[in-house]
Order: structure tokens, then sequence, then C-alpha cells
């Protein structure tokens, strides 16, 4: 149970009403007629003490429950040694790991940045890459690392200039000032602290802006590729393996961060490198930048998201997935090959956000959850401050939901309308081509004219068999969430097929040749009767009634979940700590097998199971390629010690944007590298379970025998015992 630190005679929470599990129930399971799913009685469900998870803020650092739980001294000085050794790197983590600036990460992150320091008759992402000499490391244009210099907590200043505002854009006119002047304040108070190229000022809310922090941090640009394994070693049975355990990935790569006067940047903190490992039981603290999770939404949002908004995401991925699927069963090499690039990123989302619905239609997490929420309830109500200030907030989120439910299904049919990579030419063109029409009716400035021209002309033509693909796709959407008298499929449809609309549109519409829209508006021909244009106009009002709609209420359930945070800080303080936002955070766990389809998971997996895998399900063509080796791993290298621990899992509470995260002791020593969750760390993204999620993690004592054994990389070996001294 959670414990409110404003209150100090808690009311106990009820159970929950079994009037209530219905309500919240209903729609999952109708078929039930009392409280009990597979033998759990609802009505006693409670929360867990860490049901919000283990996400901890450096500001608000956990000291006291890591020193009391783990029995080492987790003061100032070692949190301060752990912020100062991780780095944020685009769209991931990664660390420090010797005194010269060796940063180490996953495969995956730098996978694009293996593809762009490739030179010519190089396939660096097939053959892997290891700069034999520090003159062969290879810098890496436009790439960036930053390093958390200091936090400071500026609540007080924010809500001291917002709380007066008269209107929501009032409160944000003045949000916007305060967090300047911070910023400024900020940059010149540590510009004299830089140690990397630049020093820059993140306000980052927390609680869902019940909470601010600026975080200060150092950026480094000067960034070179030093190692990184073969793509099929780092990506190991690919997508089939991607969110299970147990794995065989050897996802690691190493760069290196150079200061100022180009020569190897002298850190002032690292993590030295484990010899040891970690077995079963061991502590591990992960520490990294986790992604945006939903833990502190009220139930009702996330009975929206449940109903409508992740149901219909989960639709559009799995339609996409499967046109992209059928049109790489017929092509050519090169296309196939980016078609399955394309088709594991919506694989991956397809993948997690199956987990996140499958968390949301589970009636024992949602009983946890609405326990929890009536237990912050309680609290607030037991406060006649808060309950002044907060009492109806709840209520009030509720109130936004029902008035969004009436759009649900124009919301999964507009789903992803703007989504480049996944609209087709055509419509793009359109949408463009409508705009560049009312400007050039309007009288707009030739100059305004001839940017929105160019910007058509980035617009290049697709394959054919994509581009129908995509369009009818977008015409299902419609047919498939509206009804058939809807006017919106009478004017999209116009009594044709979605493939026979398609179809109509890409014979008729200038708008289906890049070539035909150009010498059109060049030649100041574009129709404005054409089928495509007459198609937008006359349903944008429907699309803009669903947009007015949505943006009307987001600025109103943001300030009210603002409240909500602000009421949970006041009870809970940092006890519960805020929801994951791309920012750095350290999270516990322990290394710990589990029970899964009917057998049990180990804690860690061998080089013996890559091989049996390999053995097992690779050598072949189409999914057996997803576990072939590289031509010198096929057979075993020699000297290669194959009980070498490869994966490990714990307990710690990651989510996606902790890739490359260090997983270190209370020592910090560094031993893994977290890449990847099982299917049960799914529902991460509302509440954390330990019991059966798991993180899973690269060990440091493979990624040591692949440099030894495999890639001859003694030149960092070396290093890393230097740094581990």
């Amino acid at each position: 149970m959670l414990v409110p630190r404003r209150i100090r005679n808690p009311v106990r929470p009820k159970p929950l009403a079994a009037i209530t599990a219905f309500a919240l129930f209903a729609v999952v399971l109708p078929q039930l007629g009392n409280a009990q799913v597979g033998g759990v009685d609802l009505d006693t469900v409670q929360a867990g003490r860490f049901d919000y998870g283990k996400m901890w803020t450096f500001e608000y650092p956990p000291s006291e429950y890591f020193s009391e739980t783990y029995g080492f001294e987790a003061d100032e000085e070692w949190f301060q040694r752990a912020r100062l050794s991780v780095l944020r790197i685009p769209g991931c983590s990664a660390s420090f790991v010797s005194p010269d600036g060796l940063v180490a990460t996953n495969h995956h992150c730098v996978r694009g940045v293996v593809s762009r320091i490739t030179q010519e008759g190089e396939a660096l992402l097939d053959s892997g890459f290891v700069a034999a000499t520090l003159e062969d490391e290879r810098p890496i244009p436009g790439y960036y690392a930053d390093q958390l210099l200091a936090v400071e907590d500026v609540t007080d200043q924010v809500f001291a200039a917002t709380d007066a505002a008269a209107s929501e854009e009032e409160r944000e006119r003045l949000r916007g000032g305060v967090l300047e002047r911070l910023e400024q304040t900020l940059l010149e108070k540590y510009g004299t602290r830089i140690t990397g190229d630049s020093v820059w000022v993140q306000m980052i809310p927390l609680y869902n802006g019940g909470r601010y922090s600026a975080y200060v941090f150092n950026r480094f640009t000067d960034v070179r590729m030093v190692v990184a394994a073969e793509l099929q070693m780092g990506f190991f049975g690919g997508d089939p393996d991607n969110f299970t355990y147990p794995r065989y990935a050897l996802d690691f790569a190493f760069l290196r961060i150079y200061g100022q006067d180009g020569t190897p940047y002298r850190p002032s903190h690292w993590f030295g490198w484990s010899l040891d490992g970690v077995e079963e039981g061991d502590v591990v603290f992960v520490i990294g930048n986790p992604g945006s999770t939903n833990r502190l939404k009220s139930i009702a949002q996330l009975e929206y998201q449940r109903d409508v908004s992740v149901p219909a995401l989960v639709s559009w991925l799995e339609s996409r997935h499967e046109i992209l699927g059928d049109l790489r069963a017929n092509a050519p090499p090169d296309l196939a090959g980016q078609l399955r690039n394309a088709m594991f990123g919506l694989s991956n989302s397809m993948k997690a956000s199956g987990g996140r619905l499958a968390a949301l239609n589970d009636p024992v997490i949602m009983a946890r959850k609405a326990d929890a929420e009536r237990q912050l309830q309680e609290a607030i109500a037991a406060d006649p401050e808060l309950s002044a200030a907060y009492g109806d907030v709840f209520e009030r989120l509720a109130a936004i939901q029902a008035e969004r439910r009436p759009m649900a299904a124009r919301h999964a049919a507009f789903m992803q309308m703007n989504n480049r990579g996944f609209s087709s030419a055509l419509q793009r063109r359109v949408r463009l081509g409508l705009g560049w029409l009312e400007a050039k009716e309007e009288g707009q400035p030739a100059d305004s004219l001839a940017l929105m021209a160019e910007e058509m002309s980035r617009i290049t033509d697709s394959n054919p068999a994509l581009e129908r693909m995509l369009l009818v796709a977008r015409f299902e959407d419609v047919q498939r969430y509206l009804d058939a008298d809807d006017p919106i499929v009478t004017t999209a449809l116009g009594g044709r097929t979605p493939e026979q609309a398609a179809d109509y549109l890409l014979a008729n519409s200038v708008f289906a040749s890049a070539e035909a829209t150009q010498a059109a508006m060049e030649a100041g021909t574009l129709d404005p009767n054409d089928p495509g244009i007459v198609l937008a106009r006359e349903l944008r009002p429907a699309y803009r009634d669903y947009l007015d709609t949505m943006n009307r209420l987001g600025p109103e359930e943001s300030r009210l979940e603002s409240d909500l945070g602000r009421a949970r800080f006041a009870v809970y303080g940092r006890d519960v700590p805020p929801d994951g936002t791309f920012s750095p955070r350290i999270t516990d766990g322990v290394v710990k097998s589990y029970e899964y389809n009917g057998t049990v998971a180990p804690p860690y997996t061998t080089f013996y199971g890559l091989y049996d895998r390999y053995v097992a399900h690779g050598r072949g063509e189409g999914l057996g390629a997803e576990w072939e080796l590289p031509l010198r791993w096929r057979m075993p290298p020699a000297g290669l010690d194959l009980a070498t621990p490869l994966n490990f899992v714990s307990t710690s509470d990651t989510y996606g944007g902790n890739s490359g995260s260090p997983a270190v002791t209370p020592a910090l020593e560094l031993v893994g590298l977290n890449f990847d969750r099982n299917i049960d760390g799914l529902s991460r993204d509302f509440i954390y379970l330990p019991a059966r999620g798991r993180n899973v993690m690269v060990d440091v004592r493979a990624i040591r025998e692949a440099l030894e054994k495999v890639y001859g990389a003694d030149r960092i070996l070396q290093e890393l015992n230097a740094g581990a001294e």
C-alpha cells in the first residue's frame, strides 16, 4: 500500500465495491457475472508499494531506500558518480567506461551511425567495425552525447508565475516566459563549468506538469566510432525474438568522446568494467533515459486508451504491416530489404502496443490501478487544503474522456492521417495542392507560392504497388470505422469499394504523378476540380471538426494532469517517482529468473544457447535468416568459451529509451548493457510488476570474450582493464 506523506492518519482504503468493478471491467469481460477473474476476487485487489515504478530522478534520489534495502551507503557522492558517468545519445543511453572517454552502448542505438561512417567498398553493418588505432576511430558527423551536469528544481518559480493566470492562453504565455528566464540564468550560472563543446538547459515537466526541473547538460559533439559488432550479432533473432527471453544478442558498440582540443576526453567519472559479472540474486542499478509512460494517468484516461486510442493504433499498425508484407513477398531484393526494415519498425510498435492493450484489458491490473487511485482520492479528501484545490480533478478528467468518446470512430478512421512514412504520395500532394490553390486564390505573395511548390517537388513517386496499397488502406479505414451512411463514407467512396476509389483517383487525378503535378503547378493549370482536390475540400470540414474537438480538450486535460501531479506529490512526495520523460533516471532491481510457459527462464543465457538457436533455426532463407550467424561466427572461433554468460535479466524498471543504459553494481562496476524487455514487461507503460516482467541486458563478460577471441580488439581490452583499476 502507498503511504501518503502528508496525511498522518490516512483512512484505510476501502475494498473495491462490486458495482465499481463491474463498471470498470464490463467492457473487457461482459461474460462475467461477478467480480472474480481467474480465481482472483477483484474486490480484494490492492495496489502495491511500487506499482508506480522505480524510475527515480537524480533531483529526488532515493538514498535512504537504496541504503536500507541493499546494504551500502548510497550517499550524495555515490549518486554524483553515477550521474556523471552516464550519457544520453540520440534516442538511447550510454556511459563512460574508461578514463579516456570510451563509451559503451547498444549496437542497435548506433545502427544508423554505422551506415553513415561506412566508406565505399565497405559493408560495416555486415562485417562489423573495429578501429585498430586511435587514428582509425571514425568521426560521426552531426552526432552528439549529453552529460547531466546539474539539476535544479524550479517548481516554485514556475507556479509563482502561472498560478494567477486568468486563462489557459495566459498560463502558457507566463510559463514560457519564466522558463526562458530561468534557462538564461542557469546558462550563466553553469557556463563556466562546461567541459564539453557547449552547455544547454532542458526544462522538463515531471508528474505531468506537477513539478518542473531544469536539467543542465554538457554537450559533446566530437563523437567517434570505435567498435561495432555485426548487425546479425547485435540483432540476433531479429523481430521474432524482439520483446522475448531467453535472448542471445551481442548488442554492443563502443564510441569515444573527444574534447575541444581533438584529443580523447578525460571524464571525471566512469564505470569500471566488471570481471566477475553477476549471479542470480545480485542487485543491479540501470541508469538511463526511459521514454514516456502513462502510470500517473487517471482510471478514466486509461479506460479511454483501452477502449479507443490503443485499439485504433494496434489496428492501424497491423493493417500497414500486412500491406508491406504482401508487397515484400514479390518485391525485388533491394526493395524487399527496405520493406523488411520498415516492417520491423511496425512490428516493434505492434508488439509494444499489443502489450499495452493486453495490460489495459487485464482486470487485475486495472483493479490495482483503481485501488491506487482510490487511496489518492481519500488522501486528498482528508486534507482540507488539498480537497479545496484538487478535490474534483478526477471527476473533471473523466468528463473530458466522456466528451472525447463520441469522436472514437473518427479517431480510428483518421488514425495517423499525417504520417509521412505511411501515407500515399497522392494524399500528401493533394493536401499541399489544396493549400497552394487556396493561397493563390487569397492572393498570397509569389515567394510563398514558390516555397509551397518547392515542397511539392520533394514528394517523389513511390513504388506503384505500394502507392495503391496505402491509398486503398486509407479508404478501408474510413469504411471499417464509420457507418455506411456517414457523410465521410459516402463522400470518400462515392459508392465504390476502397479498391475502386483508389484506382479512380490514381487514374484521374494529376496528383498521382510527381511529374504531372509539377508541370501543372509551373504552368498555373492546377485544376480546382481535380478529383483529389474535390475530395479533400469535401472531407476537410469533418476532419477539422474532429481536430477542433481534440485540440480544444487537450490544454484543459494537460492542466488537470498538472493539478493531479501537484496533488500526488503533496501526498506522497518522493516516494512515488514521476512518469518516464526521456530524462536521466536510475532504477534498482535484482538478477532473477522467472516462471513462464510451464518452465523457468534462466537468469542468464550463454554462447551455447546462441549456437543452439543457430543450428536449430538458422542456416536458411526467410524466417530462418533471423538466426543466421556472420561467417566468422558460424564455427565457434578458436578459444571462445561457450559457457560465457551472454544475456541476463533483472527486475529493474526500464522502458523505451533505456537502450544502451549501463547496469552497474553498488560499487558502480559495469555488468551489462540494457537492450530490451520481455513480453511481460510491456505492461510497464501503466504499472511496474516485477513478478514476471524483466529487462534484458547483454553481459559484459560476453563483450569481453568477443573483443578478445573474435574481434582482436586488444587495445580496447587494455583500456577497459585500466579503467577498472
